[in-house]
Parts: C-alpha cells; structure tokens; sequence
C-alpha cells in the first residue's frame, strides 16, 4: 500500500538528496503512520472492552500516544522544510532532529508509566478473559507494527531521516509489547496464572532501553558528531582526483541537518602554477562535490612548492621526529624560515580527536622533541585534531 502511494505522490521519488522529495516522504509516511495507530487504538479498545484485559486497554493507549507521535515526526519534516531566512541563514533541518528527540523522550516517558502500571498488576493482579477475537486482533496488530517498523526503518535509512528511523524503533516495541500482551492473555486463559503485570514489567525495560538508545542516536548530532569515514573519504578521492591537488588537510563537515551539510577543506596546490588556472581547478572540484553529495563546499588553496628537496626531507624526518608522540600523526603547511642564530620551523600538527593530551601539553612535546634533536631549530607548531 504504501509504494502505492509513493509512486502516485511522489514524481521524483529516487531524488532523495532533494530537500522537496525528502519532505515528502516524511508528510506521507507520517501521515500513513497516524492512520495506521489510530486505526489499531480503536481495534484494541474494542479488544480490551471485549477481553476485560486492563493490559489490552493500555496497549490501545499506547497505539494512541504512537499516533501523536506520528504528528510529531509529520510536524518535523514540515518545519524541516521551510526556507531558510534571515535569522536561520543555514534553514531549519535540525528541526527533524529536535523532532526525533521528541519522539524519543516520549518512548522514555512511555515505558515509565508502563512500568508503573506493571509494578500495580504485579500487587494487584486481575483475571482476564481471553476470547478467540480480542486474540485474533492483537495478532493482527503485531503484523501491522511490524509492517511499520520495516517501512519506517528502511524508507528512514533511504532519506537519511532519524526521526524516521526513531518511528521505526518505537514501532518495533510495539509489536513486542502486544506479543507479550497476547502471551500472558493465551498464558491465563489456558493455564489459569495470571503474570500480565511481570510481563508488562519487562516490556516497559525494553521500552526504556530503546528509547534510550534513540535518544543518544538524536542527541548526537545536535552536539556535533563526526561525519561519516565513508563520505569524508570520497571527498578526498574526489578533489585529490584533479591533478592540480598535491594533498587534502583540515577537512571539516558541518551538518545543518539532513541535506545540509557545509564542507571546507584546504588544498595543496604547486605555488609555480598560474593561479587562473588553479582556481578554476578549485571551483570545479567545489561543484562536483555539490552535484555528487548535495553539500556546499568551500576549499581554501595551499600553495606549496613540491620540488623543494630541502622542504621535503625536513618534512620526513620532522614527521618521523613527532610519531613517537602518535603514530597517526600528519603536519601541513610547513615552512622553513633561517636566522642568524636558529631556524624557525612553521608548520600545524595534526593528532587524532581521541588523543586525551591537551593541545597546549601536545606543543610542548613538539617543542621538546625538536628542540631535543635539532638545538638550532625551533619549532612554531599548531595543533590540530583530526576526526576522521
């Protein structure tokens, strides 16, 4: 049903680097969502009124707050779409992640008051009437959440979505929770014991947990996470492509939200070259990351003069000076400057983010070291963090 629907409304379905068609992807499936929980809130009320089943009834409940959750993920790519204007310059894409956290604060708070409501079943424990129809409809909605879950996940996954994929979990719970619902329903109905209140008790754990889980997954870019290796590895491969690159340092992805990511890096490029050329080479391999991932890029040219023998050999045996304080260790941007009585050494050192050294230790290690090997050469370091 819902490729159906894909296919009919939305034209550009496989652009999903399109800001336009990632929106409406999002309006749909959150739109199919809330038809879907209420569609279930109104099969298991019928079921709970049916069965007695206090459990049943609250699963319903559950359904019901899925739906606004559903507005939630639904309201959030709406917002994610607006324009950017003067007070947002960089758009409102991180709105889907504030809608995320949202939805997943609610799954938290969701399997709270179903623990709470287990731990009163476990001391008060009630009989229930299980009935070939209530079983039949919880069954029933277990396939429909999981149904939710596998869309949810699989079209969140296709359009980069957290929100999406947040649904998906909390679907993925719900069809959990209804499975051990209808258990402890067959369980009493078949053997007498009554254990909904320690089964509920479980599924609210689970519940928390993965509700936890969607929390750190939605927190995380908000705070500013590392960007994929994957794409940062193919926007090296795609610049240092040109044969005017030499080499790649200081590459930074910023992410403004799905669909808008901010690249800038430095390239090295042969300071003898005509400098018309050069920029044209730069702004091509800007557009061909633009057309190739659907990001802004900005790439500062590094002239550099690779046919210095001198430059070169300091820099090896500068670079094999420094790897004893880290074996990932890089330097760029080097320069040698003489003076009467020492040699200035100019160049930025790059250490892995992981390092628990501060920069301010790390320089003076550097300063240590050079000082130690080379006494008429001093060193003039920035340290730089590599996070990738």
């Amino acid at each position: 049903m819902l490729n159906f629907l894909i296919k009919r409304l939305i034209p550009r379905r496989d652009d999903v680097q399109d800001n336009a068609v990632r929106r409406a992807y999002g309006v749909l499936c959150g739109a199919y969502g809330i038809f879907l929980n209420f569609l279930l809130f109104g099969a298991k009320s019928f079921a709970g009124i049916l069965s007695g089943s206090v459990a049943v009834t609250a699963d319903a409940f559950n359904n019901l707050s899925d739906a606004a959750s559903s507005v939630i993920s639904l309201l959030g790519f709406v917002l994610a779409g607006k324009r950017p204007d003067p007070d947002h310059p960089y758009g409102h894409g991180r709105a889907e992640y504030l809608a995320g956290l949202g939805l997943s604060l609610l799954i938290v708070l969701l399997g709270v008051e179903l623990g709470h409501s287990a731990i009163d079943k476990i001391l008060h424990p009630q009989p229930v009437a299980a009935g070939l129809l209530p079983a039949v409809i919880l069954a029933a909605s277990i396939a429909v959440k999981l149904y939710m879950a596998a869309y949810n996940r699989r079209i969140g996954a296709r359009i980069g979505s957290s929100s999406m994929k947040a649904v998906g979990i909390d679907s993925l719970t719900d069809a959990v929770s209804t499975t051990v619902v209808l258990l402890s329903m067959l369980l009493a109905r078949f053997t007498g014991r009554v254990i909904d209140g320690w089964a509920g008790l479980a599924v609210a754990c689970f519940i928390v947990y993965s509700g936890v889980c969607s929390v750190r997954d939605t927190v995380s870019p908000l705070l500013g996470q590392a960007p994929d290796p994957e794409l940062v590895r193919h926007i090296r491969e795609t610049v240092l492509a040109r044969p005017e690159v030499l080499g790649v340092h200081d590459l930074l992805v910023h992410d403004y939200g799905p669909g808008r990511l901010m690249v800038s890096l430095h390239a090295e490029v042969d300071g003898r070259g005509d400098v018309f050329q050069l920029h044209d080479a730069i702004d091509s391999a800007e557009r061909e990351i633009q057309e190739r991932f659907g990001c802004q890029a900005t790439i500062h040219m590094d002239p550099l003069l690779p046919d210095d023998g001198e430059l070169t050999r300091v820099r090896q045996e500068l670079e094999e000076l420094l790897r004893a304080l880290s074996p990932d260790l890089s330097i760029h941007d080097l320069r040698i400057v003489p003076g009467p009585t020492h040699t200035n050494l100019i160049f930025d050192a790059v250490f892995p983010v992981s390092d628990p050294r501060t920069d301010r230790d790390l320089a003076a290690r550097v300063r240590s070291l050079v000082g130690a090997a080379w006494p008429d050469r001093y060193p003039v370091v920035h340290i730089d963090r590599s996070y990738v």
